[in-house]
């Protein structure tokens, strides 16, 4: 192929119709300097963003509670609310990356979480708490979607890496709001309302870096819609519906956001029925997340340098079976070292994230499997923690409940391994180059 076919194509917003794109190739037209260490920072700085929204109210839940006079229906609500919304605004994510760029539409996600985090504060009722809360998690589940995408577009040669590098920020955020929301409330006057306010500082940071970016990437797009190659259509994508490794990731992503969500909810209250103290219970769960923060970081750079990942997913998965059957035999004796695998096991978010840069070609591709992926999946999660619930009120303990946990596990496994094979979407597809 001629280079300057090459040339014109891969840049933000331009069609993917040749192999150049297809293999993921850097944009040719030169960029701004500045650029890549700015992109970087605002990737680090989402990422952090993308759980203290939740992780900080569960840390006041009762105070908060309490605060507005929230029915036990409405609680309940506001506990479903995340995945809902991930699923519900994670489908418009693709529509929206193609008409303002991915770049325009973080930053304006991340707005939207700054804005979420101040107004709710000063909520006085719960209907207001739940819009605020509701608004960001929209830009949450937008900036989930099209992180990847950010990733695979400016930086395919390093998508382990970089995806890595966010995952760890994510899980370092998830843990940091879970350990020091309680804390920080108490050392600044005891309200939850300031110790929620605290996390629209963060979010309102993470903002500023997405505006030079957001502002070159529209000015590469005028200046890309003025030439030949442009004119091809910018959403030009597979059918992602027609691929059975979009399926698979989709439905991997589901069984390991509910074994997240699990774990999240239940974990502490397992340890507590077993006669661990609540402190100590805590300190189990802080456990388990912060197994995340370097694991985040060595699983994609290690997904990234296999052809086939399948091997990771069934390794994690084998980590969870250990951990839930230590938790049906042997709760309190082997505490710490069943919170450790299962930290281990919750590693399967960083695999499949990474899995979907590594399952599509082009930035089209990865656009729409992130969207697909995430919103199915989100949606496969909700009923799992409730189900769970629902178990151990109508068993009186905990032995089903694990059990249908560990069982979870089973198809998990299967379904990473076959969505870690090394084929993308496109060839699934039919798509031709």
């Amino acid at each position: 192929m001629p280079d300057e076919e090459i040339q014109t194509i891969d840049r933000p917003q331009a069609a993917r119709t040749v192999p150049a794109q297809a293999r993921g190739a850097a944009p040719a037209r030169p960029q701004p300097t500045w650029l890549g260490p700015v992109l970087i920072v605002g990737i680090v700085l989402a990422a952090l963003n993308l759980r203290p929204a939740i992780t900080s109210l569960g840390a006041l839940f009762e105070e908060v509670r309490t605060g507005l006079g929230m029915s036990g229906t409405v609680a309940g609500l506001i506990t479903s609310v995340p995945a809902l919304c991930f699923a519900v605004f994670g489908v418009t994510a693709p529509r929206l990356s193609r008409r303002f760029g991915p770049a325009a539409v973080v930053c304006a996600g991340m707005a939207a979480v700054a804005a979420g985090l101040l107004i709710r504060p000063f909520t006085h009722n719960a209907a207001g708490f739940l819009a605020a809360s509701a608004l960001s998690l929209a830009g949450i589940a937008l900036t989930n979607v099209l992180l990847p995408v950010i990733v695979k577009r400016w930086f395919p040669d390093r998508v382990g890496t970089m995806t890595g590098l966010y995952s760890m920020a994510l899980a370092l955020g998830t843990s940091l709001a879970a350990a020091a929301t309680v804390p920080m409330t108490s050392a600044l006057g005891g309200s939850w309302r300031t110790g929620l306010l605290v996390w629209a500082v963060l979010a309102v940071v993470a903002v500023l870096p997405w505006l030079p970016v957001a502002a070159a990437a529209r000015r590469e797009k005028r200046a890309a819609a003025r030439e030949p190659a442009a004119q091809v259509r910018a959403d030009a994508g597979p059918k992602i519906v027609r691929s059975r490794t979009a399926w698979a990731l989709a439905c991997y992503f589901g069984l390991q956001a509910t074994g997240a969500y699990i774990t999240m909810g239940w974990l502490p209250q397992i340890f507590r029925d077993a006669g661990v103290s609540a402190s100590t219970a805590g300190v189990l769960l802080a456990v388990t997340m912060v197994m995340g923060v370097p694991l985040a970081f060595v699983i994609p750079n290690l997904a990234g340098r296999m052809k086939n990942q399948g091997a990771i997913a069934a390794a994690l998965g084998v980590f969870g079976l250990v951990g839930y059957t230590g938790l049906h035999f042997a709760p309190a004796a082997g505490a710490w070292a069943w919170a450790l695998l299962l930290g281990v096991s919750n590693c399967a978010f960083p695999l499949v994230i990474t899995l979907i840069g590594l399952r599509a070609k082009s930035p089209a591709g990865v656009v729409k499997l992130s969207a697909f992926a995430q919103s199915a999946g989100y949606l496969i999660s909700i009923p799992g923690p409730l189900l769970i619930g629902a178990l151990y009120q109508h068993s009186g303990g905990w032995d089903l409940p694990l059990t249908v946990m560990a069982g979870l596990l089973i198809p998990q496994i299967a379904l990473g391994i076959l969505a870690g094979r090394d084929r993308t979407i496109e060839d699934e597809c039919g798509m031709r180059d």
